[in-house]
């Protein structure tokens, strides 16, 4: 049974929010966060400005302009999301010269502070965010950093000063709390890592808020990516290396302890297992070959997961997977232009509502660009 999805934004400009981990809803379900660009098709230049803004999805999806944003990408915009355990504040990255920074705004009031850090992710209790290396990301990787300001270390392959900080929300203090290098330095079982180039992505906090799961990513020279999959505590210590196969991908906390992520165990097939951080141990749970974006729904019942573009005509499907029996709802399939790809395509990247009635993702099969499509389940 499929559900019918309607567009929230429409043409002739570009509407997206980026990663699925982030809070795009508000608490009550109503207001649905997103960005608004120009163009499509390219790398986003530092002089390219995106716009903030918030959908009411109980007023005729109008949006509402909140900023703008010079320091963004395809993949993850600028890590506009909700804060938690607040109904009317946002935060969103940007640049100030030659530093990255973190807007923070009272949608309702308009009170607006900035902090001189950018945010990746942030605990659930809003007070304190984990900062990752944006120079560093876009330098290793482009198309998840933001262009503009280079990277101080581009020469260096496991720098010192380079990894994840705590940031205070309130103060904007950062910390660092986990070198690059102390991450390359740890034992890697399936190799020598020392001649490759490190950096982090990919952060998120764990539902009790002390835990930090990141993935630490390397390359030789010109070729591929290797991964593995690491956990620690807020102030950077008791590392735990969870999944060391080098093919961790998306993941998802489904408590404080246990996080199911794609991946391909030694020995084992492509799949989406459920990791225990504290051991290492593994079941796997969705028995399918094809990577996607997998969240827990509320209560753990359901996963909600995608594809990327799949056969000739390059559907991506959006489907719920029942945990206790293996049911599968698919919602539905949309098709992705072939000139989506790489860098610029346009993923599914769905996220829900508060309490799970509503789901919000991603596409350009509408003809007009990518927007951003509504689910109400039923």
């Amino acid at each position: 049974m499929t559900a019918t999805a309607r567009p929230i934004t429409q043409g002739p400009k570009h509407h997206w929010f980026g990663y699925y981990d982030k809070l795009q809803f508000d608490p009550a379900g109503r207001r649905v966060l997103g960005m608004e660009v120009e163009f499509e098709g390219r790398s986003p230049r530092a002089d390219d400005v995106i716009r903030i803004g918030v959908v009411d999805l109980d007023d005729s999806c109008a949006w509402t302009e909140l900023g703008t944003s010079s320091s963004w990408c395809w993949q993850q915009g600028c890590m506009l999301q909700w804060i938690p355990g607040t109904a009317s504040r946002v935060l969103w990255n940007d640049r100030d010269g030659d530093r990255f920074v973190c807007h923070i705004l009272d949608v309702y009031t308009g009170e607006r502070r900035t902090i001189g850090t950018p945010v990746y992710t942030l605990c659930p209790d809003g007070a304190t965010a984990i900062a990752a290396d944006f120079r560093r990301i876009n330098d290793t990787r482009p198309g998840y950093g933001y262009p503009g300001i280079p990277d101080p270390n581009a020469g260096v392959k496991a720098p010192e000063d380079s990894g994840l900080w705590r940031v205070d929300v309130s103060s904007g203090e950062a910390t660092l709390i986990l070198s690059i290098a102390e991450i390359a330095g740890l034992p890697y079982p399936h190799g020598d890592l020392r001649d490759a180039k490190h950096w982090f992505n990919h952060v998120l906090v764990n539902p009790t808020g002390d835990r930090i799961e990141f993935l630490h990513r390397w390359r030789f020279g010109d070729k591929g990516f290797n991964t593995r999959m690491l956990t620690c505590g807020l102030d950077g210590g008791d590392v735990r290396v969870v999944d060391d196969s080098g093919h961790s991908s998306h993941f998802h906390w489904r408590d404080a302890h246990h996080i199911l992520v794609f991946t391909r165990p030694a020995g084992e097939e492509w799949g989406f297992y459920l990791f225990d951080e504290r051991t290492g141990e593994r079941e796997l749970v969705i028995d399918d070959r094809r990577n996607g974006h997998c969240l827990y729904m509320p209560g753990n019942e359901w996963i909600l997961n995608d594809t990327y573009p799949q056969g000739e005509d390059r559907l991506q499907r959006l489907y719920l997977y029942r945990v206790a029996d293996g049911h599968r709802r698919d919602l539905g399939a949309y098709r992705a232009p072939k000139d989506y790809a790489g860098e610029w395509r346009c993923d599914l990247h769905a996220r829900f509502s508060p309490d799970g009635t509503k789901i919000v993702f991603d596409s350009a099969h509408g003809g007009d660009g990518r927007q951003m499509y509504l689910v109400e389940l039923v």
